[in-house]
């Protein structure tokens, strides 16, 4: 089964098909929200982008109760911004519960009983509107979209890869510097600096309200494995023009 998705496009130049000129840095002003436990980095980051749409009076718990779940897969974060009807596109490398990620230790506990209900949620995305569109993205193109200004970014990245720099400053309980198993979690990309080709990043992991770290490094917990690439691209401009429903 292929999932329908309606890619967003970057601004151009109607006259001549160019694309229009990015500026070399853009920073989207994102509040920081910091995750309660292990399990709701995810939850945090909705949060975080629902407050930058301008969708306020919500908590984690709120979110919580809306999941039914603390096995959090990137899959519920997509039926999560759908309820409040953000608008956005779910790239992935794997449409599906990856059953190859049954030998990592952060996935053993759940993944047996989580197979059949994530899949569940795959193939009812369609019907659910959910936008899913199976391929790998680049950090050029994540670059463009922050630089274009009308885009933000939730992440599924290896906890240990992207935080080996600020490691001091994790708040996550268990969670270790030297750990060098794959450790799941979310982050928001909200800027990109070209000089410096630097991402903007908030880690409702971390201490710090705001962040930066090379997209080299990025890349390199981006597509660890065990991540499938998730990223939910989130269009700010679309989504505040919506007439958000009470949930």
């Amino acid at each position: 089964m292929v999932a329908r998705c309606y890619p967003f496009e970057l601004p151009s130049d109607n006259q001549n098909g160019h694309e229009t000129a990015l500026p070399r840095s853009h920073f989207v002003q994102v509040p920081h929200i910091n995750q309660l436990f292990y399990w709701d980095c995810g939850l945090a980051c909705v949060l975080m982008a629902l407050s930058t749409v301008g969708i306020n009076g919500y908590s984690i718990q709120n979110l919580a109760e809306l999941c039914c779940t603390t096995s959090i897969w990137t899959v519920d974060l997509a039926y999560l911004l759908r309820k409040f009807s953000v608008r956005f596109s779910y790239y992935t490398v794997t449409f599906g519960a990856n059953p190859n990620y049954s030998g990592e230790t952060y996935y053993k506990e759940h993944l047996p009983s989580d197979l059949v209900r994530v899949d569940k949620l795959f193939q009812k995305a369609v019907e659910a509107g959910i936008n899913i569109l199976c391929r790998s993205i680049s950090k050029e193109e994540i670059s463009r979209w922050i630089l274009s200004g009308k885009y933000i970014a939730i992440a599924l990245v290896d906890l240990y890869k992207l935080s080996r720099s600020w490691v001091g400053d994790v708040l996550i309980p268990g969670f270790h510097g030297n750990d060098v198993g794959y450790t799941g979690h979310y982050v928001v990309i909200c800027g990109y600096d070209a000089e410096a080709d630097e991402f903007e990043i908030r880690d409702p992991s971390s201490s710090r309200k705001q962040d930066r770290i090379s997209s080299k490094s990025l890349e390199e917990a981006r597509k660890s494995f065990g991540t499938d690439e998730d990223l939910l691209l989130i269009s700010v401009d679309e989504s505040r023009k919506q007439n958000y429903p009470i949930i």
